[in-house]
């Protein structure tokens, strides 16, 4: 399993500058959203983290004048229900640092087979 993040100190700091809308639109990428969502979830329940990433992808949207339209509830929710199966065969006794890191390396890659509610296909 790769190395993304060392201390949990580095996935907070990416989670606050998404909390925060200080990360560039350009910087929050595919693995800026897996390490979010994989941190609501280990704090959090589903529904929590859903709400969470929902309010927190629309915030980020707006201040960075992307149309919101680009969001999909969906879409966001299958991510949540994926690392959370991810999160489920981790071992229960691994830090966040090595659930995040189990989660990036086994999604990273991973594109959702789902469609947008505009008919996109996201992935």
């Amino acid at each position: 399993m790769a190395d993304y993040f060392n201390t949990e100190q580095d996935i907070e700091a990416v989670v606050s500058g998404f909390e925060n809308c200080m990360t560039s639109k350009e910087e929050f990428t595919h693995l800026s959203h897996l390490t979010v969502a994989t941190y609501y979830l280990c704090n959090s329940t589903p529904e929590e983290s859903f709400e969470k990433m929902r309010s927190g992808l629309l915030r980020f949207l707006k201040h960075h004048g992307v149309n919101t339209a680009k969001y999909s509830d969906r879409v966001t929710w299958a991510w949540i229900e994926e690392i959370r199966q991810v999160c489920q065969v981790t071992n229960q006794d691994s830090s966040l640092v090595e659930t995040v890191n189990g989660v990036i390396t086994r999604l990273g890659h991973f594109r959702l087979p789902i469609e947008r509610d505009d008919g996109d296909v996201t992935g």
